[in-house]
């Protein structure tokens, strides 16, 4: 990937029921017939947070982190939720887990690793189950194209150049 370049990175835990979103919006990304943006890869990285860390450090413009949001009450199972994230945000504290996926430990210890903070944009879906299991709940399952159609719209924002685009599972 080139400096700059743009990352869409699906994460979460496909045995946990919803908590697979982020990686089924990636791979609906990667087999859509209609071309991304130059420079945009797709990515599932699934629970591999070190990777992700290793790709950011590589050099990055923009990150769209695709996976689920916490529930609070107020959205439904299912709901997307488009969230822009900055340094702020984040607690450069927390502890990386080499063998496990936690998007603000990954970007909030960035810093101490020698990379910064890409422009990121987190495209959530609140789950209806992350229990134990294999497989989206009805609502969530419903959400992944307009998850991707999300992602697209960002993108739109950030490259205006029509392009193919890679993929990595």
């Amino acid at each position: 990937m080139t400096a700059g370049g743009v990352l869409v990175a699906g994460v979460g835990n496909m045995f946990l029921h919803d908590d697979g979103f982020g990686p089924e919006v990636a791979r609906h990304l990667a087999d859509h017939p209609q071309p991304l943006a130059t420079g945009v890869r797709v990515v599932d990285y699934g629970i591999r947070g070190m990777h992700l860390a290793y790709d950011l450090l590589a050099g990055v413009g923009t990150l769209v982190l695709v996976d689920t949001v916490p529930a609070d009450g107020s959205w439904a199972p299912g709901s997307i939720r488009v969230l822009r994230v900055s340094a702020a945000d984040l607690d450069s504290r927390a502890m990386l887990d080499p063998h496990g996926m936690d998007p603000a430990a990954v970007l909030g210890r960035l810093r101490s690793m020698g990379g910064s903070l890409p422009v990121t944009y987190v495209v959530g879906c609140v789950p209806a189950d992350l229990s134990e299991g294999i497989g989206l709940s009805p609502a969530v399952a419903d959400a992944v194209p307009k998850a991707a159609a999300a992602v697209e719209s960002l993108l739109g924002r950030a490259s205006s150049t029509p392009g193919r685009f890679s993929t990595s599972k």
